[in-house]
């Protein structure tokens, strides 16, 4: 199986949150293919809204810079797991940032989900989606359902699913390593 996770965390040094990671990516590896993407050390800009990877290059984003590695690893895997401490009661901006330059993956042109539209598919597949996130001090439920519901939107858009959101202070790096190799 082929993994992927997008380590979000901001931090410059090693953080605790980022040796979780680590130490999850190490015991994926024995078993399955992992790619690991620190996005603070990347390359990475935002999403300037201009279309071009659906009109002029589709399925091509026109900015150059580290993402169009992360989008071939992303549609080549069966598990795309997105990481990040909370701040501010969200994900990180650089989760945050190529989660929204996703939509490379996808075509402009709607279809109809359960009464809603959402873009059609670009390829035959995609990874099913994982949240693995540390909460701050003051997070709360309204906090976590935002995260669920925005990934959950995405996973849609996917022709996927969102199997699981898991804390690091509160889950075992176990059953997120169960649920991400049982799909």
């Amino acid at each position: 199986m082929n993994v992927v996770i997008l380590n979000g965390d901001p931090g410059e040094k090693e953080s605790a949150f980022s040796s979780y990671i680590e130490k999850l990516t190490a015991k994926l590896r024995k078993d399955h293919s992992v790619d690991l993407f620190h996005l603070s050390k990347m390359d990475l800009h935002y999403c300037t809204g201009c279309w071009n990877c659906w009109w002029k290059t589709p399925g091509r984003c026109t900015i150059n810079d580290d993402g169009e590695a992360i989008f071939k690893a992303v549609i080549h895997s069966d598990f795309l797991i997105f990481a990040s401490p909370l701040i501010a009661g969200f994900t990180s901006s650089s989760l945050k940032k190529i989660t929204d330059r996703l939509i490379v993956l996808l075509h402009p042109y709607i279809e109809f989900i359960d009464g809603e539209s959402h873009h059609r598919k670009r390829y035959a597949k995609y990874p099913e989606i994982g949240l693995v996130l540390a909460k701050e001090p003051d997070t709360d439920e309204d906090d976590v359902d935002i995260i669920s519901d925005i990934y959950d939107r995405l996973a849609i858009n996917f022709h996927s699913r969102k199997k699981y959101i898991k804390f690091i202070e509160q889950d075992r790096m176990e059953d997120i390593i169960y649920e991400t190799c049982n799909i």
